[in-house]
């Protein structure tokens, strides 16, 4: 497995949120991989990609198997939080407010990301 950030172990191991609008991978527009930082499983295609306007990298799907989710209740109300399927690793959490064709918002901690370029 990769070697954490501080940070990193954060969100990953310890369901941390990074502060909105602190990734650079919030912007990231180029075609390519999202790969779960914590072991390095592709999650997310840049395909699926889109600008929510949360603060967060967002994703309309993941990549067919590579998340799970799970029941979240620790901020005071319950959300359905996105974790990948290969390590566990917290991702972030999923809405029902995003565009088609799923109608789904994968609000994703770019910390939790490793981006790869397409060639």
């Amino acid at each position: 497995m990769p070697e954490l950030t501080p940070d990193q172990h954060a969100v990953l191991r310890e369901h941390a949120t990074e502060r909105p609008f602190s990734s650079p991978l919030n912007d990231e527009k180029r075609a390519g991989a999202f790969h779960c930082a914590g072991c390095g499983a592709v999650v997310y295609k840049s395909d699926t990609k889109y600008n929510s306007g949360s603060g967060w990298p967002s994703f309309w799907a993941p990549v067919e198997g590579a998340v799970g989710v799970t029941r979240d209740t620790s901020a005071g109300m319950v959300r359905t939080e996105v974790h990948c399927a290969a390590c566990e690793g917290h991702l972030g959490h999923v809405f029902p407010d995003g565009p088609r064709p799923t109608g789904q918002r994968h609000c994703i901690n770019g910390l939790a990301l490793a981006f790869e370029p397409e060639e």
